[in-house]
């Protein structure tokens, strides 16, 4: 008589968690697709509105608003590459992205016509940035292989292990 505790197979319905895996980074990749093409879109909107406005009568504002606006939405869409190329998305890429956004508020609504908090709390905004863009340097990158979370995991485990070693000699 057949046992199926004693055979020692596969159950007939195992997932497949790397399939599963790979259609889910699938249909991921295809949302970021449809953004990519929608924001590509958008900027050829936004050119053609940039182009008109350049007609006279000429608002200054306007054009520098507009212009700050295609650089947000390249932005952006590098941002998207990125995250297609690598299946990451770029700490350097989304830092710039908001400094030239907050930069573009600044421009726009003017200096002088904004209160002092909002200009101190944006200084001190663009500061913590600027902070991150540079310590973005010296931290380890983790795409390339390197998991941080292991390395303290590792870190941890010889610690112990020392321990051991020194509580057993004594």
């Amino acid at each position: 008589m057949y046992n199926p505790a004693e055979h020692n197979s596969i159950p007939m319905y195992e997932i497949n968690r790397g399939r599963i895996v790979r259609s889910l980074e699938f249909i991921q990749d295809v949302i970021v697709i449809c953004l990519c093409i929608g924001l590509f879109s958008f900027m050829v909107i936004q050119v053609r509105d940039m182009f008109l406005s350049l007609l006279p009568p000429l608002n200054f504002n306007a054009v520098t608003a507009d212009i700050l606006f295609l650089l947000i939405l390249v932005e952006l869409f590098r941002l998207l590459i990125i995250y297609l190329q690598e299946h990451r998305v770029s700490i350097g890429v989304a830092v710039e992205v908001a400094i030239v956004s907050a930069l573009r508020e600044v421009i726009v609504k003017g200096v002088l016509e904004t209160n002092w908090t909002q200009i101190l709390a944006t200084c001190a905004f663009l500061l913590v940035l600027g902070v991150l863009l540079i310590l973005r340097v010296w931290l380890p990158p983790t795409f390339e292989g390197i998991d941080p979370e292991q390395a303290i995991s590792k870190r941890h485990n010889n610690r112990v292990k020392s321990k051991l070693i020194e509580t057993n000699s004594h």
